[in-house]
């Protein structure tokens, strides 16, 4: 059995089964991949992939164990690699994330320039997706940390760490009748279509949980994952946005009013989280408290040390965070 032959299976199974795929994205050839997934699946005594003709159709389930403990297997030789590099230069290396398009958009860009101003020689490397997707990454070792404010909790394996707080607001053109309210009620807004975020979205939860708990339901007429978008059609007159109030700009969004909504939902926390056992470049560190100025080292350095998801939140039960 070979280290290569269990990164090949592994990035095989994360191409949908397409070879060719696999063989372009590492530099290879494709009957070499293929030769290796036979060679190991001859050694093993049992197929990792099923087969028709000459393509792959599915992961078998002796497959599904397989590709579990390779990925462990994998994850460990990255950690390997992020020690020596370690200690054989500090400040190179790389660091990716995964993040949604509000966090990407309207919270991260200072921190990621001020992060490559100190760090020139460390690629950066950002992935934008669902909440789901972006634990998945992390989960399964794609990305060093994941950004987001819903689904993280979703994955055990995950360590999570709560950055700040956030609020929404109600964004309205000019002249709208909600303008002439001095204090918006959930009744208020009701009464007018509505567009949002999709559900898992950027707190999506948070909003329609206010509006179940009122025994009001809304007409949700357009839903997005990208504020900007959901801007967009609110000045095209098809309803009234419910936002991030991070993402309304004065200045940019100065056709719009944005109302205080803080009031109506309850705030959203968002997290950054990377896999249990994930070995911390000093980089890393910084990047985190950057990001989150509560999160020094010494903190996170005690949440690696807590052995479950409860003492990790025991850990964070008492810190006051910001609110945007």
């Amino acid at each position: 059995m070979k280290l290569q032959q269990l990164r090949y299976i592994w990035e095989v199974a994360h191409h949908d089964l397409n070879v060719s795929a696999t063989a372009q994205s590492l530099y290879t050839s494709q009957p070499g991949i293929s030769k290796q997934i036979r060679l190991l699946e001859d050694e093993l005594g049992v197929e990792v992939f099923s087969r028709s003709g000459k393509h792959l159709t599915r992961i078998t389930p002796a497959g599904e164990a397989i590709l579990k403990t390779a990925g462990e297997i994998l994850r460990k030789v990255e950690s390997i690699k992020q020690v020596a590099q370690e200690f054989s230069n500090e400040k190179k290396g790389s660091l990716s994330l995964a993040t949604t398009h509000t966090q990407a958009r309207y919270a991260l860009p200072k921190i990621i320039e001020t992060f490559i101003d100190r760090y020139p020689d460390v690629s950066l490397h950002m992935h934008q997706g669902t909440p789901m997707q972006i634990s998945e990454m992390a989960a399964d070792g794609t990305v060093d940390f994941a950004v987001a404010t819903e689904a993280l909790e979703l994955f055990s394996d995950l360590i999570m760490m709560p950055c700040y707080r956030w609020n929404r607001c109600i964004v309205v053109p000019k002249n709208h009748p909600l303008c002439q309210v001095s204090r918006l009620t959930l009744e208020d807004v009701a009464k007018h279509p509505l567009v949002t975020y999709v559900f898992g979205f950027t707190g999506r939860s948070k909003l329609d949980e206010a509006f179940i708990e009122r025994g009001l339901a809304p007409k949700v007429v357009f839903t997005a994952a990208d504020a900007d978008v959901i801007k967009t059609y609110v000045r095209l007159g098809l309803g009234v946005g419910i936002i991030a109030k991070m993402a309304y700009n004065e200045e940019l969004d100065s056709d719009l009013v944005a109302l205080d909504a803080s009031h109506l939902f309850q705030s959203s926390t968002t997290k950054i989280g990377f896999r249990r056992g994930t070995f911390l470049r000093g980089y890393m560190y910084e990047f985190i408290e950057l990001f989150a100025p509560h999160l020094t080292r010494e903190v996170v350095t005690d949440a690696l040390n807590r052995h479950s998801k409860a003492e990790v939140e025991e850990l964070f039960s008492t810190i006051d965070l910001p609110t945007y």
